[in-house]
């Protein structure tokens, strides 16, 4: 018993352990008590390390079960759930069950540590959490950390299992190189999901045009997943993420009805952004509050103002007033302010070409003086690189 103690502990599973397995399969040595995964820490074994070890917990007659949190009402952030759920049930435990919880970002607390339940529970696409419950993180935005401490606490971190760099246009394919590098993990069936996160999040689209054409698959599963009707949906669409391709998703009877109404909405959203962007000073600023419209294409705003740098918008959902600030991916002159200082002064965050900042539904006074600020503290910019 110490010995098989000392040796889960260690960083390799030793050799003797799956003959051991073999010939004590109810492991009746063990008192049912503690043939639990939630009492192995009591042991001196960490989850991380009972982790590392596909197949252990099975035979400890428990099954892994994963909750996987992610940006909700996001195309990065399901895909980085996809491939996160792919890569662990084929390099961590091929017998897992996997959970998937949305993330949004609203005013007051982010995180209920009463849902970090899982026997493992990863973040990805979303703030840090320093809750002990939270064993797995990717992100990539530069407004990763709620406080200083939590940044410290990730920079003490030890695990190998949190991971952070705000130079990857996507966390999904930040996800992928670090499970190929680190884990072994082969993403190339997963190469156009990959390529498409770093599109769609990147913005690397050649022009507004075709940012708002909408013709691709994976842009059509952006506006399906941005707009997603209820809490349940993007969840079932995850696996599908992580095994099929982007066209047979668009086809599956859950999705494929979901599609004309939405296109319609976007040909009636660039209408009424039409009528409501105003560009003076190089910046953008709209309202779109009275308008269920929280959803709509970011690229728009360029598309009918090609001479804009950067845009402010304000809209509104059931749960929060959001202010949107972004820069032109294809502006006349390059966007020099960091957008995400700025979203952070306001409690908001994101990267420095795009931010967003939420007050409750009932700040909406609140929400139209932070925008009017920004917008002036960007015209201003403007002015003086002119000078």
């Amino acid at each position: 018993m110490r010995r098989f103690l000392r040796d889960l502990r260690e960083s390799s599973c030793p050799s003797w352990l799956p003959a051991f397995f073999s010939r004590q399969p109810a492991l009746d040595f063990l008192p049912v008590s503690c043939q639990s995964y939630y009492l192995l820490p009591a042991l001196g074994i960490h989850a991380w390390s009972v982790a590392r070890r596909p197949g252990i917990l099975a035979r400890l007659g428990h099954s892994l079960r994963v909750r996987v949190f992610y940006h909700d009402k996001c195309f990065d952030g399901a895909s980085s759930a996809a491939l996160f759920s792919r890569f662990y049930r084929e390099r961590i435990s091929g017998d897992a069950t996997f959970e998937f919880t949305g993330l949004v970002h609203r005013a007051g607390a982010l995180f209920d540590e009463k849902d970090f339940d899982g026997d493992e529970n990863a973040i990805v696409d979303f703030k840090y959490s320093s809750s002990p419950k939270i064993t797995w993180w990717f992100d990539h935005h530069e407004s990763a950390f709620l406080s200083p401490a939590d940044a410290e606490h990730f920079e003490q971190n030890q695990s190998n299992r949190k991971f952070y760099d705000p130079n990857y246009k996507s966390c999904t394919s930040f996800i992928a190189m670090i499970a190929q590098q680190h884990f072994g993990f082969d993403p190339t069936p997963l190469a156009d999901l990959v390529h498409w996160t770093d599109i769609i999040d990147g913005a690397l689209y050649p022009d507004a045009k075709t940012a708002v054409a909408m013709e691709a698959p994976a842009m059509k599963l952006t506006m399906v997943i941005e707009s997603a009707p209820d809490h349940g949906f993007v969840p079932n669409l995850i696996p599908l993420l992580a095994t099929k391709s982007l066209a047979q998703i668009l086809e599956e009877p859950f999705v494929a009805p979901l599609l004309p109404p939405l296109l319609k909405r976007h040909e009636l959203s660039i209408g009424i952004l039409e009528k409501r962007t105003e560009c003076k000073e190089g910046t953008i600023f709209f309202d779109v509050t009275d308008h269920d419209l929280e959803g709509y294409n970011k690229f728009v705003p360029y598309y009918l103002h090609p001479e804009s740098v950067y845009s402010v918008g304000l809209s509104k959902s059931s749960f929060r007033v959001k202010v949107s600030v972004g820069s032109n991916p294809w502006a006349p002159q390059e966007p020099e302010v960091n957008l995400a200082r700025i979203c952070e002064r306001y409690g908001g965050g994101g990267h420095a070409r795009v931010g967003a900042i939420s007050f409750n539904v009932n700040q909406h006074a609140a929400a139209i003086k932070a925008s009017q600020e920004i917008v002036a503290e960007l015209r201003a910019a403007i002015r003086k690189k002119k000078v």
